[in-house]
């Protein structure tokens, strides 16, 4: 009955936000509608207008919705409403799957919270334990943390502890799930108060995740933006066929037919990655690495180069395909196809997003038509055919294969030096783009 009555109290708040059009009829108080306009929030999104006022009256909440939808504000703003009615140290705790997504949401608790000098602390792996114990100890109001760092924290850091804890915040909590932290997160929901406000951000609803919800929300209203899985309309959604011995060229045509635009390409594994990523710049175009195997402080480089526009092309696994906020992608390019046809809707989430358009295009080869079923049946529509002249892509052959060649020789020269313990870091410095090389042997002819 309970259920009965939370859902229908959904619909009616539906109702009631769908007029809404400002943070203040949402009830956000003034200090952060004034932060909203710095950010130049215009109006609350979709998952803003549904989630604030249920969170206003101390509600937890489950939402769902798709990736780009603005659900940080969602949850952030709230919090930090909260928090100036009653300040205090080590009041949020918000859990990220990824390092990328943790530095994303303390940016914008702290654009949000600048006016109110709100402290955040992002503690994550792949960052010095010693610097973070710190941090720890100056007792900031907003933690936002990976669940295996955290525990690592809160079993070895002294003094440290949640005890005081007023709100957590699980976002992407599928993922978190996905990525096995299920061990860590049991072990935080032990240690703080279950006299708290818990909000679960996902995008899909995973047994795990409804597992999750039973244990840790008290009840919950669930506000949704998305039920089925969508793509945002205004993404127009393409597939090219060809053969796998050719990926290369038709990438590379591509990148060319559409040079001016930024570009996000997919690839399945890190070692494929940083092979593309250095072929594309023995062929002189402007490609950018980001996966798994770089250090954090590279991984930040490589996204910050991208963000500023100083690279057009950023080659990436799928540590890049959720929660990342980098505002100007035109064109996705899935190069690899995903195995799983959901990280299909976040890859291309990277695009059209905030009302504008965006194109994704798909590469299938004659190993991938299954997956590429598997994806067309999820969205529940089909993709139009990219229209290539086979003769205009061939012309590039030659050229392609000499980048593959240097590319291949620049990767085993690095595997080289890390098995003789020089721990030559995958990273965007000229020095790993065979540019130098290039120059020498051109000055000999």
């Amino acid at each position: 009955m309970a259920a009965a009555s939370e859902k229908t109290d959904g619909l009616e708040h539906e109702e009631e936000t769908s007029k809404s059009s400002t943070f203040k009829e949402l009830g956000v108080c003034d200090v952060l509608c004034e932060a909203c306009e710095q950010l130049k929030w215009k109006e609350p999104s979709k998952i803003q207008k549904e989630a604030i006022p249920v969170a206003l009256t101390g509600k937890d909440i489950i939402g769902l919705a798709e990736t780009g939808s603005g659900k940080t504000g969602a949850f952030a703003l709230p919090i930090l409403q909260k928090l100036l009615e009653n300040p205090q140290r080590l009041f949020g705790l918000i859990l990220t799957p990824t390092r990328e997504l943790a530095f994303q949401i303390s940016e914008q608790f702290e654009a949000l919270g600048s006016s109110i000098g709100v402290k955040c602390a992002v503690i994550v792996g792949g960052i010095d334990n010693m610097s973070q114990a710190l941090m720890l100890a100056k007792k900031p109001h907003i933690i936002i943390a990976t669940p295996g760092r955290l525990v690592d924290h809160l079993e070895n850091t002294k003094g440290f502890n949640l005890r005081a804890l007023k709100f957590l915040v699980m976002d992407e909590a599928d993922r978190i799930l996905n990525m096995d932290f299920e061990q860590e997160v049991d072990k935080i929901l032990k240690v703080i108060p279950r006299e708290r406000t818990t909000y679960l951000y996902s995008a899909t609803m995973t047994k795990k995740v409804q597992k999750l919800q039973r244990a840790s929300l008290q009840n919950p209203v669930k506000v949704e933006v998305s039920s089925k899985y969508q793509t945002v309309e205004k993404l127009q959604q393409f597939y090219i066929f060809i053969p796998v011995k050719v990926k290369d060229v038709y990438l590379v045509y591509i990148l060319n037919e559409m040079a001016g635009n930024s570009f996000m390409v997919f690839c399945s594994t890190c070692a494929n990655t940083q092979r593309v990523a250095l072929m594309l710049r023995n062929l002189g175009l402007n490609a950018i690495p980001l996966h798994g195997q770089m250090t954090q402080s590279k991984r930040l480089g490589a996204l910050n180069k991208f963000k500023s526009k100083s690279r057009s092309i950023l080659i990436a696994t799928d540590v890049a395909s959720r929660g990342l906020d980098i505002p100007h992608v035109d064109v996705v390019l899935n190069f690899d196809i995903p195995t799983h046809s959901k990280d299909y809707i976040h890859r291309v989430g990277r695009t059209a997003r905030a009302g504008r358009a965006g194109k994704a295009i798909t590469f299938v080869t004659q190993y991938d038509v299954e997956l590429y079923q598997r994806i067309e049946h999820l969205i529940g529509k089909q993709l139009d055919l990219y229209k290539t002249e086979e003769e205009e892509v061939m012309v590039l052959m030659e050229r392609v294969s000499e980048a593959q060649r240097h590319a291949k020789m620049e990767m085993s020269e690095m595997e080289n030096k890390k098995k003789r313990g020089k721990t030559m870091d995958n990273d965007d410095s000229e020095e790993a783009t065979g540019v130098r090389k290039k120059m020498k042997t051109k000055r000999k002819h």
